[in-house]
């Protein structure tokens, strides 16, 4: 990888709307029909990272503000979405390097600690992501749900802010449309 590659953070108000379609347009191709519109709403209300390589958009990832439970413990996560690289533009660093810049965003805004939900657990494994190993639920106006597919999927990142956790502790979100996590 040359030097030609470099990350861009910023909130919708701040990123070109051209480039809001283009990353868009990124998760659309790396994911297919399996990205919703309530996926990419899902991206909305924290931070965007852009990644590009000679000028050129091909890489994205959110981190959005949740309160995420932990046992007893309430904290402020940052919950990544929407981690896309172009598919001609994989095997190539990039979607570690753009994960690097999303850690560093999780330790310099203030979140307590990282949480996203994958099948592609290894990868986010290599760079400092934590599976979780407690059962995990959903909040809705009812109670508990209890989210079972959701437990091989779950994983967090500590940062310098985050609390001892213990990986077996029931994990909790509260509902919101689309896939709760």
């Amino acid at each position: 990888m040359g030097d030609d590659i470099t990350t861009t953070v910023g909130t919708d108000d701040e990123i070109d709307p051209g480039l809001l379609v283009a990353a868009r347009g990124i998760c659309d191709t790396t994911f297919g029909v399996s990205f919703s519109a309530d996926d990419w709403r899902h991206t909305r209300g924290g931070v965007r990272l852009l990644l590009f390589d000679a000028g050129l958009l091909v890489g994205h990832a959110a981190v959005v503000p949740r309160s995420i439970g932990f046992g007893e413990l309430t904290l402020r996560a940052g919950y990544v979405e929407g981690v896309a690289v172009l598919p001609d533009a994989q095997a190539r660093g990039l979607g570690s390097r753009l994960l690097r810049a999303v850690n560093t965003v999780l330790e310099r805004d203030g979140s307590e600690v990282g949480v996203l939900s994958t099948s592609r657990g290894s990868f986010y494994a290599r760079l400092g992501w934590e599976p979780w190993q407690g059962p995990s639920f959903v909040r809705r106006a009812g109670g508990l749900v209890r989210t079972p597919d959701e437990d091989d999927g779950l994983m967090v990142l500590r940062v310098p802010a985050t609390p001892d956790l213990e990986l077996a502790w029931p994990i909790t979100c509260d509902a919101r449309p689309g896939d709760d996590w």
